[in-house]
C-alpha cells in the first residue's frame, strides 16, 4: 500500500527519495511528499496526485539536505489532500507511516488537552504530535520515539526524522513491512527491497515489534521488549528488482506476455527429470484436511486449487477469505495444514490469519512471490511461485504462477495419499509442461480480443460464467474487468444463472462464458441457450471443438488451443486478462495504477 523510504546519505537526498518513491508507485498512492534536514533545519514538500506533481514542486521549491524521508500515501483516514499527505510534522518531528493507528482518537484527545491539536484528518499526525509532546517534556529524539511507539495500537511501519538531527532516523515495524539498507557510510530505509535496490544490495528486514536507531554508521535494532536484537543481513539480487516495461506500453501487458516464461520457471523449480521435486517437508500422508486462506485474486487461485486437491488427491479443502478467517474463529485440527497464498507476502489480513493458526495446525505453508516477505518468514514452509516482480496492480502472472504451484502441490498430495498411479502422475506433469507453449498460442489472440474489447467497453454490466474449476476463473475474470476498466462485472457458476442473475439479462449485458470442451460443456451450453433466449450477448471462450458445436449463435467467440481438462483454468486466465486489459485501453483508464487500488494491502 503506502510506500516509505528514508536516506542518510553523503549527497543531496531529495532526488534519491523521489527516485525510490517512483519504484514504489506500483503499490498504489494518491499523494506524495518528502522531508529533509538541512543545516539542522527540518522542512518538507507535499503534493496530491502522481509523483510528477511532487517533482514539479521541488523544481520551484527545492529541498536541500543529506538526510530525509519520503512517502507515497494511499488514503485511509482523510481524503487525498496536501494537508493529509505525508510526511506529517509537529514541531521538531516529521513522520511517515504505513498502516493504521487504531487508538488515534484517544491519543488525539489527550494531545489536545496538552495544547497540541491536529491540522489533518489522519491518524498518522497523532504520532508526530505525541513525539513532539515527549520532546517538550525533556525527552531526547530517541527516547521520544521509543515512548511514542509504546503508546500506539494497530499496524504500522514508521520513520521519524528530527529537527537538528542530520544523522538520525528512527524506524519501527509492527504489522507492516520495513527494511533497512546498508551502504558505505550511508544507510537507507524502505517499504521493500525494490525501493532500495538502486542504492544497496545489503538488506536487513525488521521483525514484528522491532525498532531501529539508524545513523550513517549502521543500525542498532531493538525488539518489542527493548532488548538488543540481532537481525540477519541478506543480499538481494539487484537484477531481480529491476522494474522495466521492456518496450510494452504498460506493465500489465508485459506481465501477461511473461506468463509462458515464468510458468516454465515454476515447473523447472518443482519438477525435475520428470518427477515432482518439492521440499521434503511437503508430505501429505498424514494430512486429513487443508485450509486455504487468501485475499482477492489469490483467493480465486485457492478456489481453483480446491477442485484439484479434492478431485485428484481426495483431500478435503476449506477456503477462507483472509479478512474473515480469524474473526469467525474456525475450529482447527492438529492433523490439518493451513496454506496461505499471497503475491506480496505482506498482505495484512493474510498475515494475521497465519498468526491465528500458529500452534493450532500441523503445518503452515506459504505460497508467495517474495521469499523474504513476512508471510514467507513466519510460515513453517514457503514455496516461491517464481513469477518475478509484478508491478501492475491487477495480478496476472502471479495468478497463473500461483495456480501452477498449487497444481503441483495437489499432485504431490495425490501421490502421497496413493491416489495416482505413476502413469497418471506422469500424464498430469506432461499436461502441465505443455501449458507454457499453449499460452504462447493464446497470447497470439490479443488482436482479435482487442477488437471484441472495443465493443465490450460500451457495456455497463458484464457477467462471467463457468462450471467446475472454470467457475473461480469466471470470478477472477470479472474481478480483472472491474479493477482496471471500472465496468461492473460479476462471475457466477453457470448453473446458478437461473437462480437469480438471469433477471439481469437483456441485449445490453454481455455474458462471457469460459467453457472448454470438457465433460461439463453440454450443461454450460444449456445455460448459454437460456441467455440467448433472452436476447443476451454471449461471448464463448472455448476450444475449436466447443466453438464448432455451440458458437454459431453466439455474439462473439474466442477459439483457444486444446488443453487438458484438469489444468484448463491456467490457460484460460490469458483471454480473461487480455479482455480486461484491452477493454481498459478502449476506455482510457490507468491500466497499471487503477483508481482506489493498491498492489500490496498492508492494512486491514
Amino acid at each position: 500500500m503506502c510506500g516509505i523510504v528514508g536516506v542518510l546519505g553523503n549527497n543531496e537526498v531529495a532526488p534519491l527519495l523521489v527516485e525510490s518513491l517512483k519504484r514504489l508507485e506500483y503499490r498504489g498512492y494518491d499523494s506524495a511528499g518528502i522531508a529533509t534536514v538541512n543545516k539542522g533545519r527540518l522542512d518538507r514538500r507535499r503534493a496530491v496526485g502522481k509523483l510528477v506533481n511532487l517533482s514539479d514542486l521541488l523544481v520551484h521549491e527545492p529541498l536541500a539536505g543529506k538526510a530525509g524521508i519520503g512517502h507515497t500515501r494511499w488514503a485511509t483516514h482523510g481524503a487525498a489532500t496536501t494537508t493529509n499527505a505525508h510526511p506529517h510534522r509537529s514541531g521538531p518531528v516529521a513522520v511517515v507511516h504505513n498502516g493504521i493507528i487504531e487508538n488515534f482518537r484517544e491519543l488525539r484527545s489527550e494531545l489536545a488537552a496538552a495544547g497540541l491539536t491536529q491540522e489533518s484528518e489522519t491518524d498518522t499526525e497523532t504520532v508526530a504530535l505525541l513525539a513532539h509532546l515527549y520532546i517538550t517534556r525533556g525527552a531526547t529524539p530517541i527516547e521520544a520515539a521509543r515512548q511514542t511507539l509504546k503508546r500506539l495500537h494497530g499496524a504500522f511501519a514508521l520513520c521519524f526524522l528530527f529537527d537538528g538531527e542530520e544523522d538520525l532516523i528512527i524506524a519501527a515495524r509492527k504489522g507492516s513491512p520495513l527494511a533497512i539498507g546498508h551502504g558505505k557510510g550511508e544507510m537507507f530505509v524502505g517499504s521493500d527491497a525494490i525501493a532500495l535496490a538502486p542504492m544497496t544490495d545489503r538488506i536487513t528486514y525488521l521483525e514484528e515489534g522491532d525498532y531501529a536507531v539508524i545513523t550513517r554508521q549502521g543500525a542498532v535494532i531493538y525488539d518489542e521488549n527493548d532488548h538488543l536484537a540481532n537481525r540477519a543481513e541478506a543480499r538481494i539480487q539487484v537484477d531481480a528488482t529491476r522494474i522495466e516495461k521492456a518496450g510494452y506500453k504498460h506493465f500489465m501487458a508485459k506481465e501477461i506476455a511473461e506468463q509462458p516464461v515464468v510458468i516454465a520457471d515454476a515447473l523447472k523449480r518443482y519438477v525435475q527429470n520428470g518427477a515432482l521435486h518439492l521440499p521434503a517437508e511437503v508430505d501429505f500422508t498424514a494430512v486429513d484436511r487443508l485450509t486455504m486462506v487468501a485475499c482477492g485474486t489469490a483467493s480465486y487461485a485457492c478456489h481453483v486449487a480446491k477442485y484439484w486437491f479434492e478431485q485428484i488427491a481426495g483431500l478435503p479443502v476449506e477456503i477462507d477469505i483472509a479478512s474473515e478467517f480469524r474473526y469467525r474463529e474456525p475450529p482447527l485440527s492438529p492433523k490439518q495444514w493451513a496454506l496461505f497464498v499471497s503475491q506480496s507476502g505482506e498482505t495484512a489480513d493474510t498475515l494475521a490469519a497465519l498468526r491465528y493458526t500458529r500452534d493450532k495446525v500441523a503445518k503452515i505453508v506459504a505460497v508467495v512471490n517474495v521469499p523474504t516477505s513476512s508471510i514467507a518468514r513466519e510460515a513453517d514452509l514457503a514455496l516461491p511461485i517464481m513469477a518475478g516482480i509484478e508491478v501492475g496492480v491487477a495480478s496476472t502472472k502471479a495468478f497463473s504462477c500461483q495456480l501452477t504451484t498449487l497444481a503441483l502441490l495437489a499432485l504431490k498430495a495425490a501421490q502421497d495419499r496413493g491416489r495416482l498411479t505413476p502413469e497418471s502422475l506422469a500424464q498430469h506433469l506432461s499436461d502441465l509442461a505443455a501449458i507454457p507453449g499453449l499460452m504462447n498460442h493464446a497470447l497470439a489472440l490479443s488482436t482479435p480480443i482487442a477488437a471484441i474489447a472495443e465493443e465490450l467497453a460500451e457495456a455497463q454490466d458484464v457477467l462471467f460464467l463457468g462450471r467446475g474449476a472454470m467457475f473461480p476463473l469466471a470470478l477472477e475474470g470479472a474481478l480483472k474487468l472491474k479493477e482496471i476498466s471500472y465496468i461492473h462485472a460479476e462471475g457466477y457458476a453457470s448453473g446458478e444463472l437461473k437462480h437469480g442473475p438471469i433477471a439481469l439479462i437483456d441485449n445490453r449485458v454481455p455474458v462471457i462464458v469460459l467453457a472448454p470442451r470438457d465433460p461439463l460443456f453440454e450443461k454450460t451450453v444449456s445455460n448459454m441457450q437460456e441467455v440467448m433466449a433472452r436476447h443476451g450477448k454471449v461471448l464463448l471462450i472455448s476450444d475449436a471443438q466447443g466453438v464448432a458445436e455451440a458458437g454459431s449463435d453466439c455474439w462473439k467467440t474466442i477459439t483457444m488451443p486444446q488443453v487438458s481438462d484438469a489444468f484448463a483454468p491456467i490457460l484460460y486466465a490469458i483471454p480473461a486478462q487480455l479482455l480486461a486489459y484491452h477493454t481498459a485501453i478502449a476506455k482510457g483508464t490507468d491500466v497499471d495504477q487503477p483508481r482506489n487500488l493498491a498492489k500490496s494491502v498492508t492494512v486491514e
